[in-house]
């Protein structure tokens, strides 16, 4: 609660100090603010677009790359493969490599001359193969380096062991510091290298045993990427192989926590079938773009640094931005003077009106032109016209409404006077015994004062209805006791608001149109009233049995309660020359007072049957 109120008074205090600002000030306010929201969030949009975009672009990019070292180490994998094919494919080798006796140096001369010279120029023709390695388990065998030695040599070496427990005749190795086949030293020999090797074994003749064939080449050659620096190059490679083992050149640049973590970030993403993603850190956020090859069951990671694109993105937005508030300051200088030269006028405006504040109203405002500013001034200076007429005229009236004082009273003194001699003349009839004349007498001033005693245009329904029963008993001396009111009004609605006089013209009405000779002579005219309350809306019905009204006549009556004044006007004229009868002006009057004080829904309704009976209807608020 305390929030909001601290928050509702820190905004009135904002909506004061805007209001004190000048016009100008307003103005060049808004400008601003309609230029720079839509910028801001336009630059937005296009910055979150560009820098989409931009990471889309990337990853495409490098998408493309890894597809072409995958492309070029699959072309290595075949090379090494057709190199250990070439080998096995020489059947002299074969033999040599299976016959079960010392071969005499005549052979082995013949061997070296011809098998043994084709394996050395398949080895050199192909610089990017480092060894090709045959091991024979053939105890009769003549080693002839660096090509053929016996199995005893690699017994111990563990892709040895893991080649024969394979299924597969083929294997492939990752080899980490493999030592020289000839080299037996227990010691780590400093002449070790890494390798990717293609090791198969060889079965001949047919499903005999011989040896392996195993084609080495430098794991810098293999994986060229991933061991090539590049000082330039935002994007680092490695390579993961089953084991979850790192292969690259830039182990020793980073920490063995931060291998492992981002070893985990990618076995994390390939579980969810994610083949890129971003990775943030507190320095800066890498790309990961993951490629796999299922010959050699390891994958290949690139991992690219943003921190070039951001720095990218953020200098076209710093850019931006200045270009922008460039743009605001000069538009704001510029709005400045041109405001200044219209606010000009509206200052001699303001100084005119203080100056008619103060009582003067003869000032000359010179401000001329056609603009909004010009016209404002030619219609105050018509305003200040109009005030002088209108002083003129109030004093005119003054001296006109003290003659109609006079002249009200005046009145109320002949109204006193009627009074008194309608009072004389009760007092004279009731001596006479006229009571009848002085029942009239005391109806007749009733109605007058009714009618002259028009303080509020409201009253309560049970003086409508009493104004109502002294109508009808002067009009029962005309028509010789004919006509009988009847009422159906409970005592709670007695207090009910109506307007005045409301009533009185619809029941003159009924006496004027619904009186006819038959019904005269057979009984008589009821009028009866009655209220009630319909759906929130208080209802009062005046009906009658007399003549009723056509069909005709009632549509023509009812276009008439809603017609304008100038056609009802015309219809009225229309009427007279026609020597026709009703005109309906009474009903219209009473219908437009009502909707001119309780609103269109409310107003009369008329329902009429020719020869039976007429009901006119009064709708009102309850």
């Amino acid at each position: 609660m305390r929030t909001m109120w601290r928050f509702f008074t820190l905004f009135d205090r904002l909506k004061h100090a805007f209001d004190s600002l000048s016009i100008q000030m307003k103005l060049i306010g808004a400008y601003i603010l309609i230029i720079l929201v839509p910028v801001i969030i336009l630059s937005n949009y296009l910055f979150n677009e560009f820098y989409e975009n931009t990471i889309k672009d990337i990853i495409k990019e490098n998408q493309f790359v890894m597809e072409s070292e995958k492309q070029e180490i699959m072309n290595k994998m075949d090379i090494m493969e057709r190199t250990a094919q070439l080998t096995i494919s020489d059947d002299k080798l074969l033999e040599y490599a299976s016959v079960q006796r010392e071969l005499p140096s005549p052979e082995l001369m013949e061997f070296e001359s011809t098998s043994y010279s084709y394996l050395q120029r398949v080895l050199f023709n192909n610089p990017d193969i480092a060894n090709i390695h045959f091991f024979v388990r053939n105890q009769f065998l003549n080693e002839i380096w660096p090509v053929i030695y016996k199995e005893a040599r690699v017994t111990e070496r563990s892709w040895y062991k893991a080649a024969l427990e394979e299924q597969e005749d083929v294997t492939w190795e990752i080899l980490v510091d493999e030592k020289d086949v000839l080299d037996r030293s227990p010691v780590e020999s400093k002449q070790s290298n890494s390798y990717f090797s293609f090791i198969r074994k060889i079965n001949y003749p047919s499903n005999r045993y011989l040896g392996i064939v195993k084609v080495d080449m430098k794991i810098e050659d293999f994986f060229n990427r991933a061991y090539t620096n590049v000082p330039d190059r935002p994007s680092w490679f490695f390579i993961l192989d089953k084991q979850d083992r790192l292969y690259t050149n830039m182990t020793t640049a980073i920490s063995e926590f931060e291998q492992s973590n981002r070893i985990a970030k990618v076995r994390a993403q390939q579980k969810e079938g994610v083949s890129s993603f971003l990775s943030s850190n507190e320095e800066s956020d890498s790309l990961y773009v993951i490629g796999h090859i299922d010959k050699l069951n390891v994958d290949i990671v690139n991992v690219i640094s943003l921190q070039a694109t951001y720095s990218k993105i953020d200098h076209t937005r710093n850019t931006v931005i200045l270009v922008v508030v460039v743009l605001l300051i000069l538009l704001a200088i510029t709005t400045f003077f041109m405001q200044s030269m219209v606010l000009k006028k509206l200052h001699i405006l303001r100084d005119s009106m203080k100056k008619v504040r103060k009582g003067d109203f003869n000032v000359d405002i010179q401000v001329k032109g056609g603009d909004e500013v010009g016209e404002l001034a030619h219609h105050f200076r018509q305003m200040l016209k109009k005030i002088n007429e209108l002083i003129v005229e109030a004093v005119d009236r003054g001296a006109a409404t003290k003659e109609a004082e006079l002249q009200s009273l005046r009145n109320q003194i002949d109204a006193h006077f009627l009074y008194n001699t309608l009072e004389n003349l009760k007092m004279l009839a009731e001596i006479e015994s006229q009571y009848r004349i002085s029942d009239a007498l005391t109806s007749l001033g009733s109605i007058m004062r009714y009618n002259l005693k028009w303080t509020n245009d409201r009253v309560q329904m049970r003086h409508e209805i009493k104004h109502i029963e002294h109508y009808i008993s002067i009009m029962n001396i005309r028509y010789d006791g004919k006509l009988q009111l009847e009422m159906e009004i409970p005592d709670t609605y007695m207090d009910h608001e109506l307007l005045k006089m409301s009533l009185q013209p619809i029941v003159e009405n009924a006496l004027k149109h619904g009186i006819y000779l038959e019904l005269m002579k057979k009984g008589m005219l009821i009028i009866h009233i009655r209220a009630f309350v319909l759906e929130e809306s208080f209802y009062v019905e005046v009906s009658d049995n007399g003549i009723g009204i056509s069909e005709d006549k009632l549509r023509k009556l009812h276009e008439r309660l809603v017609t304008d004044d100038v056609k009802f006007t015309a219809q009225i004229r229309e009427d007279k020359a026609m020597e026709q009868g009703s005109s309906g002006i009474g009903l219209r009057n009473v219908h437009q007072r009502i909707q001119m004080y309780y609103g269109y829904e409310n107003g009369l309704r008329i329902v009429s049957e020719q020869g039976k009976y007429t009901k006119v209807i009064i709708k009102m608020p309850l």
